[in-house]
């Protein structure tokens, strides 16, 4: 059997929400920054996420980080999330998942009790704080980028819940982020599937009525998620973001912590130095902490820091042949739900 074309794939997870990270064997993205990187998937040629991320090689619940060698001297290395929908510029789960990779694995020096390790993403520069002990890599926080408030309580016109308020922030990419009473239910397990469906459908009614786009970064012009929230009574906010097709983040997710931690900045909530856990469906945290303000085009941004643990579980390889009759992989159904034409009109 011929190795010679194969990607080498660390399995790993972060709060349950699988990261799998290539850490060999992809080839050369065109572009001269890791978003003209992104774009490049996104617009000229998607065939290897789509190879990586529709079966038989994947299932639905996953995501799969490509490392690339960075566009910028101050990062030690470059990543890009690829989704069964597109490449997204940055999340926080998939950012843990990365450095927790790199460090584990040797391609970055691993330095006790802590690791500084510099990405270059295409939504910009993340600095992350690795706690090591004895070769292992215990806890991440992600110094994230810039998260801004675009719009709070945007009323939203739904067939099915009628008028419904969201709030529109950006934490790396755009959430439109919705109370989760709002649709008549509550964050729990049990109604995974019903927030799945729920997401997508406000998803596409957001796409209709609402529009963003990024000052700084071009191509970031969509709301890329829906994510639910829900008060805890310690405090705590519970947090259900959902993706395409349908299906929920396990984990309680980094940008859109960041993102709902600039809505509570926008509200007067949270100022520098304040901290919010972040609890996902099934019961994972995350810590949102305000370790400064700034601006973005204008508009009065924070500076939030994730704080979450990733673990390695395996490691994969994946065989390129092209004579495999499904090299462009494909989605059902039966598994990736009755939205799956979301993903092959976009594939």
């Amino acid at each position: 059997m011929n190795w010679d074309r194969s990607l080498d794939l660390l399995l790993v997870h972060c709060q349950g929400e699988i990261g799998k990270v290539i850490v060999g064997g992809a080839p050369e993205i065109p572009g001269a920054t890791m978003l003209d990187k992104m774009n490049h998937i996104n617009t000229v040629d998607d065939s290897l996420r789509r190879f990586v991320t529709f079966e038989p090689r994947a299932s639905v619940a996953m995501s799969v980080n490509l490392l690339v060698a960075p566009t910028r001297r101050d990062a030690d290395a470059g990543f890009i999330v690829l989704q069964a929908d597109r490449a997204h510029p940055m999340s926080g789960s998939n950012c843990i998942c990365v450095v927790t990779a790199l460090l584990e694995s040797g391609q970055v020096a691993m330095r006790e009790p802590e690791t500084v390790v510099r990405l270059d993403t295409p939504a910009g520069r993340i600095v992350a704080r690795a706690a090591c002990r004895e070769g292992r890599c215990l806890s991440v926080s992600l110094d994230n980028v810039p998260s801004f408030a675009e719009a709070l309580d945007r009323e939203i016109e739904t067939p099915r819940w009628g008028r419904i308020k969201a709030d529109i922030a950006f934490g790396g990419v755009y959430y439109a982020i919705v109370d989760v009473d709002q649709v008549g239910t509550a964050i729990a397990p049990a109604n995974a599937h019903y927030l799945a469906e729920a997401g997508i459908e406000l998803k596409s009614l957001l796409s209709e009525q609402v529009t963003v786009k990024h000052p700084d970064l071009p191509g970031i012009d969509e709301i890329a998620y829906v994510m639910f929230r829900g008060h805890e009574p310690d405090g705590a906010v519970r947090t259900c973001t959902t993706l395409k097709p349908g299906r929920v983040d396990r984990s309680p997710c980094g940008t859109g912590s960041s993102a709902n931690l600039a809505t509570l900045f926008a509200r007067g909530e949270v100022a520098a130095g304040d901290r919010r856990t972040s609890r996902s469906i099934i019961g994972g945290e995350f810590v949102a902490e305000a370790i400064g303000v700034t601006e973005v085009g204008g508009r009065p941004a924070v500076l939030p820091r994730i704080t979450g643990q990733g673990w390695i579980y395996g490691r994969e390889r994946l065989r390129i042949s092209d004579d495999d009759l499904f090299k462009g992989g494909f989605a059902l159904s039966d598994s990736w739900g009755p939205q799956v034409h979301l993903l092959t009109e976009e594939a």
